[in-house]
């Protein structure tokens, strides 16, 4: 793995709903322009305790998901607790833990924002979960009629 660039989408909270929506997808569509990826990743959506603020993120990453695929990428999705399980070892890991595995595990050499960790964490994940799980699909080791599946980044039967 190699550390390319990271960063966090400003968005003003004083502007309707729609403006920020497209900001976000008109940013995710440039950066992914400029950095030109081969595929995405992307944190599945978690229920809130405020329902609103769950809506509010829905909408958001719905715009992003928009913009990965306007650009014509791959996007896979993985939950919190696979992307802390990978990085850190504890689907339960803190963000100062995040963090702080994401600045080992790139050779960073200083502590990202916990935004940009976060996004690197889901990075990571891929990386690490991918092509495992394409190896197993390719044997059939993944397949319905094996009776296996990836479950919480583990395969069960």
């Amino acid at each position: 793995m190699a550390y390319i660039t990271s960063g966090t989408i400003q968005i003003p909270s004083n502007q309707p709903l729609a403006t920020r929506l497209k900001l976000i997808l008109d940013d995710i569509r440039e950066i992914a322009r400029s950095t030109q990826p081969h595929v995405s990743a992307i944190e599945k959506v978690f229920v809130n305790v405020n329902p609103t603020t769950t809506l509010l993120l829905g909408q958001a990453r719905g715009a992003a998901l928009c913009g990965l695929a306007d650009t014509g990428l791959e996007v896979h999705e993985y939950t919190a607790l696979q992307i802390k399980k990978s990085v850190t070892g504890n689907g339960h890991a803190d963000k100062e833990q995040v963090q702080h595995m994401v600045r080992r595990l790139l050779n960073l050499t200083a502590q990202p924002a916990a935004d940009s960790a976060d996004a690197l964490a889901c990075a990571i994940c891929h990386a690490h979960t991918y092509p495992l799980t394409q190896r197993l699909q390719q044997q059939g080791g993944l397949s319905a009629a094996a009776g296996a599946r990836l479950r919480g980044g583990r395969l069960v039967r």
